[in-house]
């Protein structure tokens, strides 16, 4: 009884063993139909539709080296570089062999080329010759690389030199413009104290000229030397009339001499 279960449970895990290797072969196979397929829209320059069809073959076979890489190439078509590298690092790092890495560096390293990233594809192009120090287009693709590079790195120079040239002058104008009004406000703090000073003396002028008019002006009970005159000569007239009027009543007091009658 025991014995022929065991034979039961053996036939059951081969059979189902087989199941899953024939299901696995079947993937592997409509795997290969949906690449074959991928590669004639791609010839025919449907990246999109290639794509489609790149994607099939991997959600049946996700460690299909070909189809994530002729996936990679579809996007890299449409221009949409940032997800290309990342088809392209994935597959770096399942690829089975040498050469698949280099193909993957390669074509990531042109990735970086059309985003202008120099830096990022210099290495991955010798990423690339490290693991295929044959493929001439990879060296012509290294070498424009680094001169790409090199120029971008003297343009941001030159614009960082000018920048800095600009900020510079702009400073100078900035430190002139602040002279100039420190200088205009000292020269018309200067023209401020100059007025102020010359205020300041046509006060004291004015001071002085009022006091020399106080002073030619007569003080309180005192006569001006033309009062003085003409009371010195009403005093004279007075005195006059007085001395006359004595006169007169000594006349008329004394009698006249005359001649005795006794």
């Amino acid at each position: 009884m025991k014995k022929n279960s065991l034979i039961i449970l053996f036939l059951s895990i081969t059979f189902v063993s087989f199941s899953q290797e024939v299901n696995t072969k079947k993937l592997e196979r409509e795997a290969r139909e949906n690449v074959r397929e991928g590669n004639v829209l791609y010839n025919q320059l449907k990246f999109s539709e290639a794509e489609i069809a790149y994607k099939k073959a991997l959600s049946k076979n996700p460690n299909y080296p070909t189809a994530s890489y002729n996936l990679g190439n579809a996007i890299y078509q449409q221009d949409r570089n940032k997800e290309a590298v990342a088809q392209f690092e994935i597959l770096e790092k399942t690829a089975p062999d040498k050469m698949s890495k280099a193909e993957a560096y390669h074509n990531m390293g042109n990735s970086f080329m059309k985003e202008k990233q120099y830096d990022k594809a210099v290495a991955a192009f010798k990423n690339s010759m490290r693991n295929n120090s044959k493929d001439e287009e990879t060296r012509y693709n290294l070498a424009l690389a680094q001169e790409l590079l090199e120029e971008q790195n003297q343009d941001n120079k030159d614009n960082k030199d000018n920048k800095d040239k600009n900020e510079n002058k702009d400073d100078k104008n900035k430190d002139q413009k602040d002279k100039e009004g420190g200088d205009e406000e000292k020269e018309e703090n200067k023209n401020d104290e100059k007025d102020e000073g010359k205020d300041k003396e046509n006060d004291k002028s004015d001071q002085k000229k009022d006091q020399d008019q106080q002073d030619k002006k007569p003080r309180p009970n005192q006569l001006t030397p033309e009062q003085m005159k003409q009371l010195l000569e009403a005093m004279n007239n007075e005195e006059n009339k007085t001395q006359k009027k004595l006169n007169a009543e000594k006349t008329k007091g004394k009698k006249i001499k005359q001649e005795k009658d006794w």
